[in-house]
């Protein structure tokens, strides 16, 4: 007598799938809507000028220390907060690429974090 494989044996079921995406999108969802309310902070120069931001990039805070200000040499200033403002973005980015890396299992799926 030949063995039989239940019904549907192997195959995907496609519903189920349907419901493991849709799952996906809402942990996706969830996740950028708590990345997006974190704050990072950038810094330079020992902390002389700092910078802080949400999860959307949206700059919040500048710290500048006095010391920082020389009326002379407002070019060094200028550096100073680009370079904050860049750390400061360097870890938005980084973070949401970890978090979402976690909820898509390594996949490069267009559009997110």
């Amino acid at each position: 007598m030949k063995a039989r494989m239940p019904q549907g044996f192997g195959r995907p079921d496609p519903n189920a799938m349907m419901r493991q995406v849709q799952k996906m999108q809402e942990n996706i969802r969830a996740k950028q809507e708590e990345l997006e309310a974190k704050e990072y902070t950038g810094t330079a120069s020992g902390e002389m000028v700092s910078v802080t931001m949400n999860g959307k990039h949206e700059v919040v805070a500048v710290s500048i220390k006095p010391e920082a200000v020389d009326p002379e040499d407002l070019e060094m200033l200028e550096d100073l907060i680009a370079a904050a403002v860049n750390s400061a973005v360097s870890a938005v980015d980084k973070d949401s690429e970890e978090e979402m890396s976690k909820l898509t299992g390594g996949l490069n799926i267009p559009g997110l974090g």
